[in-house]
């Protein structure tokens, strides 16, 4: 039997394996109601306890002030309205998770950026959590798993200040301001990095978030993507392969369109693919499964509505195929939310791996 960082690092390569690997993102709210439930105890660590072969280090405050504590604007029984480090005024739901609602941003155009934004964007200590690192460095060695260290990239660092509106005008008004913006943040988050692991160590793996698209199409075609998103995005993974690390980039939303391109520009490994978007593992398998790795691709909604029949139909229809050239992860195709029975992502978990076995 392979331990995880033992498995997750061959299946980046699609290097024979034991069993296929996994490991799982769920909403804060899915594990509250799984201890109420009395199925598990307050506090545990799922990663543990559902043994899964990889997790993650979140690096990298990339805030325009890093050390800004939320302003609350308003609130009321079921929402808060808040002002953030970047200047943006964003509304959260209490009692469910979900994307905050995006109400305005101080960063609206190219004289803004120059003025509010840019100066700030240095890599300064008080931007890395050294110690947190640390720790999740030698837990993930003492547990033999394979450690990710992630952040945004550089579509998903400019549209937490500008807001999506004022990115997208951008792309078509001011491209130069947008590809700027797009090389800051990716040198920001490499230089951050470079300090962070010559002071600690290196992990095993470097994870990119970038929600490029919504349900049916990404945000920008893919000529712009080439244009002012790709650069960024080869810089930063020509950076990880320097260091010997495999890059994995999470996209929600539909970004079939991008896959040749990031592909082109580095990317070991595809996560989430949304089913509900648009996405399609079996396809992207065909087309791309001998250049990269998959995370993920399963919908999650026959898990969240705790259909079994349907759950095991889903992976029946995809694991063994797509496990045959070692190169895929077992993983929702997003994240398990509250609707979802403790016994039935078990059965998904447990399944998953049975069909996944070698």
């Amino acid at each position: 039997m392979m331990n995880g960082k033992e498995r997750i690092s061959r299946q980046l390569k699609r290097q024979p394996v034991d069993v296929i690997g996994a490991a799982e993102s769920f909403w804060s709210f899915t594990q509250d109601k799984w201890v109420r439930d009395g199925k598990i105890p307050e506090g545990t660590n799922l990663t543990d306890h559902f043994n899964f072969d990889y997790e993650g280090a979140w690096i990298g405050n990339l805030a325009i002030d890093p050390e800004f504590a939320n302003v609350t604007v308003a609130e009321d029984e079921d929402t808060i309205t808040y002002l953030n480090g970047n200047g943006a005024t964003l509304r959260s739901h209490k009692k469910h998770a979900s994307t905050p609602e995006h109400l305005g941003y101080s960063i609206r155009n190219r004289a803004d950026w120059e003025e509010k934004a840019k100066p700030f964007l240095k890599p300064t200590p008080n931007r890395v959590n050294f110690d947190g690192y640390r720790a999740a460095r030698e837990k993930a060695d003492r547990e033999g798993r394979f450690l990710f260290v992630s952040n945004v990239n550089a579509f998903e660092a400019i549209h937490p200040i500008t807001g999506h509106e004022y990115m997208l005008e951008g792309m078509a008004l001011d491209p130069d301001w947008v590809l700027e913006m797009a090389h800051v943040f990716s040198d920001l988050i490499i230089n951050l990095w470079e300090e962070l692991f010559a002071k600690v160590g290196k992990p095993d793996g470097v994870w990119y978030y970038e929600d490029m698209g919504f349900k049916g199409r990404p945000f920008m075609s893919p000529d712009m993507y080439r244009e002012l998103i790709m650069p960024a995005h080869k810089k930063s993974f020509d950076w990880a392969h320097g260091h010997g690390l495999p890059v994995v980039v999470h996209s929600c939303g539909m970004v079939d369109s991008f896959v040749p391109s990031l592909v082109e520009a580095g990317m070991d490994c595809l996560q989430a693919m949304e089913v509900k978007a648009g996405m399609d593992l079996l396809k992207l398998y065909k087309d791309f499964g001998e250049k990269i790795s998959f995370i993920g691709g399963l919908d999650v909604r026959p898990v969240a509505t705790n259909n079994i029949p349907a759950i095991k139909a889903e992976l029946d229809a995809k694991i063994p195929l797509v496990k045959k050239r070692n190169g895929f992860i077992l993983h929702s195709d997003h994240s398990i939310p509250e609707s979802t029975e403790y016994d039935t992502y078990r059965y998904f978990l447990d399944y998953g791996r049975k069909l996944g076995t070698y």
